[in-house]
C-alpha cells in the first residue's frame, strides 16, 4: 500500500477520537479535529424550504408523514412547500395525496411520468420545487421533522449543506435492521477512507442543501438510491461548506422497504468511483470557484454538524 493510504487511514481514526461539541447560535453542531479552520460562509438568508419526498406505494405512510412535517414547520415559522413525488405507485398513493392536499395547503404533489427510480424521483422533485433550500425526506416517517427544523436553522447560519448522522454522539436510532446496519457501517467506513472525510453517514438520504449546491452538482447520474451518496460527495469534493448534526431515525411502521441491498451494491460503488475520480484526477475543474483549496481535506475536515437509505 502507498504511504498516502496509511496517512489517510490514520487521520480517519484520529478524527474519531477527537470529536468535540460546540454551540453555534442556538443549534448544536459537532466538529471534528483540531485546529478547526472555518471557510467563508454565505450571509444570504433563505426564503423557502422545499421538502422533497419520493413515494412509491406509500398510501399508509404518507398521511402521518405529511401532517407531521406541515405542523412542525408551521409551528416553527418555516416557509415551506412539501413536494411529494409519486414514483409509479400501484396503490392509492396519488389519491391519498389529492385528499391530503385539501388539508395541508403547502403540499404540492407531482407524478413522475418518466422512468422510475428513487434517484429519478428525487431529481423530478428538485426540478419542480421552488425553494432556495431543499431537504430530502423519506415517505415512511423514518426522518424527524424536528431534525429538519434544525437543518433549516443551520443552513441559515451560512452553511451550504447540512448532513445528519445516525451514528454520532446525541443521535437516536430505533429498530435498525441488524444486517442493514452491518452493511451501512462497512460502506460508510470505506467512503470515509476513500475520500478522507469525517462524515460517517454518507449513505443516508436525509440531507439539506442550498439551491446553489444542487445546481453546482448537476448533472446527476444516479437513478436509484445511490443518488444519496452522489450529491453529498460531489458537494464535498466541489468545495461546498457543510455541517453535520446528530439526528434521530426509526424504522418504518407500515409499508414495504424499497431498498434492495443486493441490487444496489454495484451501483453505490459506481457512483463512489465516479466522484472519487473527480476528486483525485479532475485537477479541480468542477470545484466552486470561490472555495478554499483545503476545504474537506485533513486540515479542515468540516463542521462536524439520516428512510430506506442504507
Amino acid at each position: 500500500m502507498p504511504p498516502a493510504f496509511f496517512r489517510a487511514l490514520a487521520r480517519t481514526f484520529h478524527t474519531q477520537t477527537c470529536e468535540m461539541f460546540a454551540l453555534t447560535g442556538s443549534v448544536p453542531v459537532f466538529y471534528l479535529s483540531s485546529p478547526i479552520t472555518f471557510p467563508m460562509l454565505t450571509s444570504r438568508s433563505l426564503s423557502l424550504f422545499s421538502v422533497i419526498i419520493p413515494a412509491r406505494d406509500e398510501e399508509e405512510s404518507l398521511p402521518s408523514t405529511v401532517e407531521d412535517i406541515f405542523r412542525t414547520f408551521t409551528a416553527s415559522g418555516i416557509p415551506h412547500e412539501i413536494v411529494v413525488v409519486d414514483d409509479g405507485s400501484r396503490d392509492r398513493t396519488w389519491a391519498v395525496l389529492q385528499e391530503l392536499k385539501e388539508k395541508f395547503p403547502t403540499l404540492s404533489p407531482t407524478r413522475n411520468t418518466g422512468d422510475n427510480g428513487f434517484g429519478r424521483a428525487v431529481v423530478w422533485g428538485l426540478d419542480r420545487s421552488r425553494g432556495d433550500a431543499v431537504i430530502m425526506m423519506m415517505a415512511d416517517a423514518s426522518d424527524s421533522a424536528a431534525d429538519a427544523v434544525k437543518y433549516w436553522q443551520i443552513l441559515n447560519q451560512g452553511f451550504d449543506c447540512v448532513f445528519g448522522s445516525r451514528f454520532m454522539a446525541g443521535s437516536k436510532v430505533s429498530d435498525y435492521p441488524r444486517i442493514k446496519l452491518m452493511v451501512n457501517r462497512l460502506a460508510n467506513f470505506l467512503v470515509r477512507i476513500g475520500f478522507n472525510i469525517p462524515l460517517n453517514d454518507t449513505t443516508n438520504a436525509f440531507k439539506a442543501y442550498r439551491r446553489t449546491v444542487i445546481d453546482g452538482c448537476r448533472p446527476f447520474l444516479a437513478p436509484h438510491f445511490n443518488l444519496t451518496v452522489e450529491i453529498p460527495l460531489k458537494a464535498i469534493v466541489r468545495g461546498y461548506t457543510y455541517a453535520t448534526t446528530p439526528i434521530s431515525w426509526r424504522n418504518r411502521r407500515c409499508g414495504v422497504a424499497k431498498l434492495k441491498i443486493k441490487e444496489m451494491g454495484s451501483r453505490y460503488f459506481f457512483i463512489c468511483a465516479y466522484v472519487w475520480l473527480e476528486k483525485y484526477f479532475s485537477r479541480g475543474d468542477y470545484r466552486r470557484k470561490d472555495s478554499a483549496p483545503a476545504w474537506g481535506r485533513s486540515q479542515a475536515v468540516g463542521i462536524g454538524t439520516t428512510g430506506d437509505s442504507v
